[in-house]
């Protein structure tokens, strides 16, 4: 059932105006006055993961009636739920996160000039030099630009990417964070950015073979990928939203239990230590992970996307390590890519990835990337970096994607690889 226990209290030295949780009906006015205030920020220990906040249900084209327990696309992120998205307010351009005890900036204004646009982005070194030199904002000086995990954290999955969209008015949209709480816009068009424009920059790099990458989360398009830092000579400028509190959020503490089970002890998650072996539909992905019992357990669930994201190393690659971006606690099955490679699977989530186009609600199956992350730019390369969050169809049928898909020729796998969990607690 939901968990609703982490809407933790916050000690507040003034009187303050806020709300507590973000699935409230009334939204937070979003203040932007750099005042300082004292808070004292909850005591969070571990890496817990904050939930999709994905209530629907779909099917393979389409949202559908709740499915019972052994029926088709029973399962899904929908039907569990974890540790539910809850924020407070400050009150002075900030909020806090009441799951993972970190403190954000809740807009992407930077300039406070009480609109969002090109202006408030920043190339990469700039980024650095930013926090590199005590960037002080609400009274603080400790501001970070975040890892991707702690980006992560963010994201919500009743958003409907943007890709492929090209009118103007971002009317009926719905970005992948909770505007409630966080003062968003889309790439501002009237200064030759696209809507999709959307991309947060981290600390989290990646040594990639057809450049270096920076990754990002973008709240437009719904995904993680490996960005680069300069386009056709001149440097990129990304969106990015400033963090401070605990620094070891995003950290696991893996133990092998000796029967092919491998526990998570920062996120209270159980997982297999061996993969499925072979590629799955989404739908029999579900079925696969609903129908297994293994080691005395019969709970077994296909992981949401973020817990799935959460057992990603980003210090690990083929290209680097020569091995897939996870601890090598745990078995991966090697495969062969699109290029004719050695490499490591996209593994399935529950979560399904809407796109804004009509019809076209839930129709593709969200996935992370534990190998390379190819896409076909006159050849297959790996253009988005091991440990991204992509999206793939969830069934065949009949189109040719040989090719890639997309202006990047994003490789395409219908047939995914499936780790399963289970809650521990």
């Amino acid at each position: 059932m939901k968990n609703t226990n982490h809407c933790s209290y916050l000690l507040i030295f003034l009187f303050l105006f806020i709300s507590s949780c973000s699935n409230q009906d009334d939204e937070e006015e979003i203040i932007t006055d750099n005042d300082f205030i004292e808070v004292t920020l909850p005591n969070i220990t571990g890496y817990p993961i904050v939930d999709t906040n994905q209530s629907k249900i779909f099917g393979n084209n389409s949202e559908i009636s709740t499915p019972l327990d052994g029926e088709d696309f029973y399962g899904q992120d929908a039907q569990y739920y974890g540790n539910q998205p809850s924020y407070t307010g400050i009150g002075n351009g900030t909020l806090i996160d009441n799951v993972t005890g970190l403190m954000w900036q809740n807009s992407f204004d930077h300039n406070g000039d009480g609109s969002i646009d090109i202006n408030d982005k920043l190339t990469y070194s700039q980024l650095l030099d930013l926090v590199n030199g005590g960037a002080t904002f609400a009274g603080y000086n400790d501001w970070r630009l975040p890892t991707i995990k702690e980006q992560y954290s963010l994201i919500m999955f009743d958003g409907r990417d943007v890709s492929g969209y090209e009118d103007t008015s971002t009317v009926g949209l719905i970005p992948f964070i909770d505007t409630d709480f966080f003062e968003f816009a889309y790439g501002d068009t009237n200064n030759g950015e696209r809507i999709i424009d959307v991309q947060c920059a981290t600390t989290t790099t990646y040594d990639g073979d057809f450049e270096d990458l920076v990754y990002g989360v973008n709240f437009a398009d719904g995904r993680i990928k490996g960005y680069g830092t300069e386009i056709m000579g001149q440097e990129k400028t990304f969106n990015y939203l400033l963090v401070r509190g605990r620094s070891d959020y995003g950290i696991n503490n893996f133990a092998d239990n000796g029967d092919g089970t491998i526990t998570d002890e920062a996120t209270n998650l159980m997982w297999m230590q061996d993969d499925s072996g072979e590629g799955l539909n989404w739908k029999d992905a579900l079925s696969y992970a609903e129908n297994k019992e293994y080691a005395g357990y019969s709970d077994w669930r296909l992981p949401n996307v973020k817990e799935l994201q959460s057992i990603i190393d980003y210090s690990r690659s083929p290209d680097i390590t020569n091995s897939a971006a996870i601890d090598p606690i745990f078995n991966s099955t090697q495969t062969t890519n699109e290029a004719g490679e050695v490499d490591y699977p996209f593994y399935w989530s529950s979560t399904t990835h809407a796109n804004w186009t009509e019809n076209n609600e839930g129709a593709w199956g969200a996935y992370v990337a534990f190998g390379r992350a190819l896409g076909n730019m006159n050849g297959w390369v790996d253009i988005h970096g091991a440990g991204a969050q992509r999206s793939d169809p969830k069934y065949d049928n009949g189109t040719d994607y040989s090719n890639g898909h997309g202006p990047q020729g994003d490789a395409v796998r219908i047939y995914n690889y499936v780790r399963l969990v289970r809650d521990i607690n």
